[in-house]
């Protein structure tokens, strides 16, 4: 009962903020906060636990007894950018991605 959300474009220190939300809560309670979270990164982490979840109900288990158990925010590729500065050179600008990961259990 996993889902994952590969090269998202939000760094991951900012995605992390909303794993710690909803870690260790239940899957309905989770997806309630997440409505009134007011990060750009809520969004699609509802929908990755929204995917956990129909992975566990095809799985057969009840989703009224899932929680979530394990949520992952890893980082992902880097994408490079410069940016011109004084005098011909250039200072890179790094826009980082993140891959999300929640597995559910079961009470």
């Amino acid at each position: 009962m996993k889902a994952i959300l590969k090269n998202y474009r939000q760094s991951p220190r900012k995605v992390r903020l909303i794993a710690d939300v909803v870690r260790g809560k239940k899957v309905a309670e989770a997806l309630g906060l997440l409505k009134f979270v007011d990060k750009r990164a809520s969004g699609p982490f509802a929908k990755v636990i929204e995917s956990a979840l129909a992975n566990a109900v095809q799985a057969g288990k009840q989703p009224a007894r899932l929680f979530i158990k394990k949520v992952a925010v890893d980082k992902g590729t880097v994408i490079k950018r410069f940016m011109p500065r004084a005098r011909g050179s250039a200072s890179r600008i790094n826009k980082r991605n993140s891959h999300i990961s929640v597995e559910l259990g079961e009470k």
